[in-house]
């Protein structure tokens, strides 16, 4: 591949288009509702490890590493933008889980966080999963954004290899959303509908990631390490308390252990 090629487009629509994929992948997940009415816990519990293996490793590898190693070059103390980046990413997310109206999977309705509303199970359902996409359409954002300032086949190589991991991981999150909505009753159809509108936010947020960096240079280092600490806030709140539930959690593990060396593959051999 002539990564060169892709260097004549601007950054944001490069973060529109590859956030397009992590959606498109997401929708392909939640087509499985098509196949199937319900969906094995071992199987569920595997795919959810794999993903917070693969967000882990996108965290690092493709978002505070290269901070760590822009802030060096810069002549900033090196910690500072990792550190302070991280932390408020993570609040921000704290904040987000708080206020917005949302259910995780196998929780009953009276489980629901963030403000109390009245909305139907199936949309707090689809909230939940959104909710995390936002800091995955925000990654794939900030890693393109900042071709602006270092137009380098091998900064673009790391973005594209962020992308990849982010689709592949959105593949079970797709059928994680569609196919409970499914054994609920819910057409398949609305199902489908529900579980790729989970991904419709990464556009939205890539987009506007893409565009914060592109002018306003000196933040690059803090958004990358912002979206990192979103992206972990999501794993330990979110992804591995849900994969290790049930009586088995091996097969999660083993997930989180593949999903990690997936991400931890790509970002090297294409970064």
């Amino acid at each position: 591949m002539n990564l060169e090629w892709f260097l004549q487009y601007h950054p944001v629509l490069l973060a529109l288009f590859a956030t397009l994929f992590t959606w498109f992948v997401t929708a392909l997940g939640a087509s499985m509702v098509f196949f199937f009415k319900s969906i094995n816990r071992k199987v569920l519990n595997a795919m959810l490890g794999f993903a917070a293996g693969v967000m882990i490793a996108a965290s690092f590898w493709s978002l505070l590493n290269p901070a760590i190693k822009m802030a060096e070059e810069s002549g900033t103390t090196s910690w500072v933008p990792a550190v302070v980046g991280f932390l408020l990413g993570g609040a921000f997310l704290f904040g987000i889980d708080k206020i917005l109206p949302h259910l995780h999977l196998n929780r009953s309705i009276d489980k629901a966080e963030g403000v109390k509303t009245s909305w139907e199970r199936s949309v707090l359902l689809v909230l939940a999963i959104t909710l995390h996409n936002i800091p995955e359409g925000l990654a794939v954002g900030v890693a393109f954004g900042s071709l602006a300032n270092n137009p380098d086949t091998g900064v673009l190589a790391g973005a594209i290899a962020l992308a990849i991991g982010i689709g592949l991981q959105n593949f079970p999150e797709g059928a994680a959303v569609s196919i409970p909505l499914r054994r609920e009753g819910i057409r398949r159809w609305k199902a489908f509908k529900y579980g790729q509108l989970s991904g419709a936010v990464e556009p939205l947020a890539g987009v506007a990631g893409a565009y914060l960096v592109t002018t306003m240079e000196p933040l690059l280092p803090y958004a990358l390490s912002f979206a990192a600490g979103a992206m972990i806030f999501v794993v330990v709140e979110e992804l591995i308390p849900e994969s290790q539930s049930g009586n088995e959690t091996d097969l999660s593990t083993i997930g989180a252990m593949i999903g990690f060396a997936t991400m931890m593959l790509l970002d090297i051999s294409l970064g």
